[in-house]
């Protein structure tokens, strides 16, 4: 996928947050600002929003002619930064060899295997080093050192402490912030999931951490932000590997999901902090229960 189509896609979806949410655009120059993308791919954007019928586009004058539905927006996989990409496509192919402790990663093959450079590959290796999840070794070689429960305990705990931050910061944001409509969009999704639960159960980790990023990304604390890169590994992936009421268990988080919205839309605070603390109980239990009881212990060979 390319960077700048990548760009492009994503800045098309935000800026029909925009319209759904005040009903109108802004001035080419402020889209431009508020997007953060060049006045090229502005025009892109607004061309393609009067194709479909969104606006009526005359030079500086842009009405708008209806709201967008969910047919209109891209899918948000379309729409990721290189980062969160080589990220998903990571987390995938451990999840898929069923990787432990001391699992062997080179930096070469793993770029050739995303289709993505060694730079990008070893930037992303190195972020996730700092939590203590992976081992650099010599000649692009790096180890995965696997969770203890110790581990996954503390993590735990600071998942808790920022997500009951992140949930009151979300009900207390203005009714026109476009994280509402982002909002509305994953409630339908969820919806959509709920009725076909029965083959499609295994699609909810995906959801589950779009549900959880749009919540702490109005913490609009960058270190709150970037620390969930490691609560997606871990919470999102890692207690998959046990299949075991695979089903089950995320048909009732889809649930505690919805209840979770629904208390968000509430903005009563007692109502979200409820939700919220019931939902990350049941997060912290499947976390702990999915872990072996030797979880970690393997002993990482030593160069």
């Amino acid at each position: 996928m390319a960077k700048g189509n990548n760009v492009y896609k994503d800045a098309y979806n935000r800026c029909l947050g925009l319209l759904e949410a005040a009903g109108s655009l802004p001035s080419e120059p402020e889209l431009g600002a508020t997007l953060g993308v060049s006045r090229t791919t502005v025009r892109s954007v607004l061309a393609r929003m009067a194709e479909t019928g969104l606006i009526a586009w005359n030079k500086r004058d842009k009405k708008a002619l209806r709201k967008p539905c969910p047919d209109d927006f891209f899918p948000v996989a379309e729409t990721d930064s290189p980062s969160e990409i080589i990220e998903r496509s990571f987390v995938r192919r451990l999840l898929g060899a069923g990787a432990e402790a001391g699992t062997q990663i080179n930096e070469l093959e793993l770029a050739r295997e995303l289709g993505v450079g060694t730079t990008s590959v070893r930037e992303f290796l190195i972020r996730f080093s700092r939590f203590g999840l992976i081992e650099k070794r010599r000649n692009s070689h790096w180890v995965l050192k696997g969770f203890t429960r110790d581990f996954a305990l503390e993590l735990t705990e600071i998942r808790e402490m920022f997500e009951l931050r992140s949930a009151a910061a979300f009900a207390a944001l203005p009714q026109d912030d476009p994280a509402w409509a982002e909002l509305d969009r994953l409630e339908s999704e969820h919806h959509a999931l709920a009725r076909a639960i029965a083959t499609r159960f295994n699609e909810f980790s995906e959801l589950d951490e779009r549900f959880h990023r749009l919540i702490h990304r109005a913490s609009l604390n960058r270190f709150i932000v970037d620390f969930y890169d490691v609560i997606a590994m871990i919470f999102h992936y890692h207690y998959q590997w046990n299949k075991a009421d695979e089903r089950q268990r995320n048909e009732t988080a889809l649930q505690e999901h919805l209840a979770y919205i629904a208390a968000l839309r509430s903005r009563d605070p007692a109502k979200v902090d409820a939700a919220c603390r019931r939902h990350l109980n049941s997060a912290r239990q499947t976390l702990l229960i999915s872990m072996p009881e030797t979880a970690g212990d393997a002993e990482i060979p030593a160069e």
